[in-house]
């Protein structure tokens, strides 16, 4: 038996990660991320506006830069207490303002909304729940179309947030390559839920700390898996870019903190399979997933937008299965409720 195969098949967290492949098709069969994206097509926006927190933040950062590697936009992330906690709306006129959150129900996310589309902005809600208060205060909704999410630790919410922008952004820029590769994503989640990660945890049993890197479109990404990290295992982690891991952050890796690196097959890649080799290099514990240098199991390439979309469901997987041999329970993490309500 190997250590992935003592998680508990039972729970929340593993029955919504299983969920993954089928989420991820019906969001793209019923096709309204491409349609709200075809209509963006004819519209002029100075600049684009990404609100959302934890998770859905991090779905932000991958669609950021999908946004600016495809159409070229300026793209923000918004500070919502800039709006509830200093009362300054932001002047956001002619922007595209889009807020992703799984509940739809966080009051600093609404009323960021509700400012923005009150400045002249396109507010546009990207949300697992179309009755909700930030679908209500958005002028165009986006369903993830995710289902029931009852673990805290969410999963499925989180890939459908992704691919909901990556479709999005398809669409808009009228990028086929991009399409294509979303089309085969159903498939190759369904692969990557046979991948095992456990060498990656096995790492992690007596750290006091860890690391994930990537970047590009692997970015948000590698700070979904370092927050899961935290508050699925408890364990302290931090998600960085391979460009600033090299910096400031370098001096505090040591081989007590061991290194997840993601790395997909675009001009980006070489900057992380150096970072591994210099890691290594150093003696210090790297395990990678894509590429030459890659010590864990993987699908193969794919499109690099959709790949660490793909690579979450190993992690996902990995990190529910250690959360159970530690005796932790993954569904209900220790001061953690499933809505953070932030003002």
């Amino acid at each position: 038996m190997t250590r992935l195969e003592t998680s508990n098949p039972t729970t929340f967290m593993a029955r919504e990660i299983a969920e993954i492949p089928a989420a991820a098709g019906r969001l793209l069969a019923e096709g309204e991320a491409a349609r709200i994206g075809a209509g963006l097509r004819d519209r002029a926006f100075p600049f684009a506006v990404l609100c959302g927190r934890g998770s859905s933040g991090h779905a932000g950062v991958h669609l950021r830069y999908l946004i600016e590697t495809r159409l070229g936009l300026p793209v923000s992330a918004a500070a919502p207490s800039v709006v509830t906690g200093y009362d300054r709306p932001p002047q956001v006129a002619g922007a595209l303002f889009v807020v992703i959150s799984q509940s739809g129900r966080s009051p600093d996310l609404v009323a960021a909304t509700e400012a923005a589309r009150a400045g002249g902005a396109l507010t546009l809600a990207v949300v697992n729940d179309p009755e909700s208060p930030a679908a209500r205060a958005s002028d165009l909704v986006l369903p993830i179309l995710a289902g029931p999410e009852r673990a805290v630790a969410a999963t499925k919410t989180v890939t459908n947030s992704l691919i909901a922008g990556s479709a999005l952004v398809a669409a808009w820029a009228g990028d086929a390559e991009l399409g294509q590769g979303l089309s085969a994503l159903p498939e190759r989640l369904d692969r990557a839920l046979a991948l095992d990660w456990s060498a990656w945890t096995t790492d992690l049993a007596q750290a006091p700390a860890a690391f994930v890197t990537g970047r590009g479109h692997g970015l948000g990404p590698v700070r979904e898996i370092a927050l899961k990290l935290g508050e699925t295992l408890r364990l302290p982690a931090l998600g960085y870019s391979a460009a600033e891991l090299r910096h400031g952050p370098r001096a505090s890796v040591s081989a007590a903190t061991p290194v997840l690196a993601l790395r997909q097959a675009d001009p980006l890649a070489e900057g992380v399979d150096a970072l591994v080799r210099d890691l290594s290099g150093d003696g210090l514990r790297v395990q990678a997933c894509g590429g030459p240098l890659g010590s864990l199991p993987w699908i193969g390439d794919g499109h690099p937008a959709c790949d660490p979309i793909a690579m979450l469901v190993p992690a996902y997987r990995a990190i529910e299965a250690e959360a159970r041999r530690r005796g932790l329970d993954p569904d209900a993490p220790a001061g953690l409720t499933k809505v953070t309500e932030t003002l």
